[in-house]
């Protein structure tokens, strides 16, 4: 993958479900973002969580476990010719991440975990780091040398919102601009910031209807990537359903955005 291109013609996409739910759910979602990424000719990564370690409440739902999840993962990979970004919560996880995962990417809440950071970069995979809720874009560059001190220079920055107050979440969009001066791509995780952290009291609330607006923003700052989750039902979802994109509403967003990059590239 060749996702190190600054100024393209256009973003790649990361995108998929926050969880992995069942087999046949990320099939059907890997196939229909597979066929729209294609008619748009936007470079396409699929991603799923095999777990949810950061779930507000004990009893919510978090996933198959990473063997199952795993093996689910592969088996897209393989049989769709699909490139895979998924999360990692341990340093004992990257060894078995890193046989399928083509992307390995860092929680923000973990984004600090020097362990957990060093572990992935010896992994010599491609790092997705989210910049945490509670670090300024400034304070990303400190993550960044870690992975290059560990000998990975295969590094790209997202931007997921910032803590303000309780439960809310604002986008500072000027640590797009910041965050780029690093020199390596930044993306910007659109369904994310839209989140209430926690404003469901035993689970995480959101506005998707914020997305798109968030989304032509950061595409018109300057992005590299866009990271989005995805699923056919959002309000059923079993995980982060108040800020998920329909699959089936996702097209016409792309294709805004995409026309958006066009005119700051002109």
């Amino acid at each position: 993958m060749d996702l190190f291109t600054k100024n393209a013609k256009k973003f790649f996409l990361l995108a998929g479900p926050c969880v992995i739910e069942s087999h046949e759910s990320v099939v059907l979602i890997a196939k229909t973002m597979k066929a729209i990424t294609q008619r748009l000719g936007l470079q396409y990564v699929f991603k799923a969580s095999f777990d949810k370690a950061n779930r507000s409440s004990i009893s919510s739902y978090r996933g198959l476990g990473m063997n199952e999840g795993l093996r689910i993962l592969a088996q897209i990979k393989n049989e769709l010719s699909l490139p895979i970004i998924t999360d990692i919560h341990t340093p004992e996880q990257a060894s078995a991440i890193a046989e399928v995962a083509d992307i390995i990417q860092i929680p923000a809440f973990l984004a600090r975990q020097t362990d957990l950071i060093e572990a992935v970069a010896s992994t010599g995979k491609i790092m997705n780091i989210k910049k945490p809720q509670f670090m300024s874009a400034f304070d990303m560059e400190n993550v960044v040398e870690k992975c290059k001190s560990a000998g990975n220079n295969n590094v790209m920055l997202c931007e997921r919102g910032t803590c303000f107050g309780y439960n809310t979440l604002v986008v500072d969009m000027t640590g797009i601009y910041e965050m780029r001066k690093f020199g390596f791509p930044v993306v910007f995780d659109a369904t994310h910031s839209v989140q209430k952290p926690g404003g469901n009291k035993t689970s995480t609330g959101g506005n998707r209807e914020y997305v798109r607006y968030l989304a032509r923003a950061a595409v018109a700052v300057g992005i590299d990537g866009l990271f989005l989750e995805v699923h056919p039902d959002p309000d059923n979802a079993l995980s982060d359903g108040p800020n998920m994109v329909s699959l089936y509403q996702v097209e016409s967003l792309l294709q805004e955005l995409i026309d958006i990059h066009k005119i700051i590239n002109m």
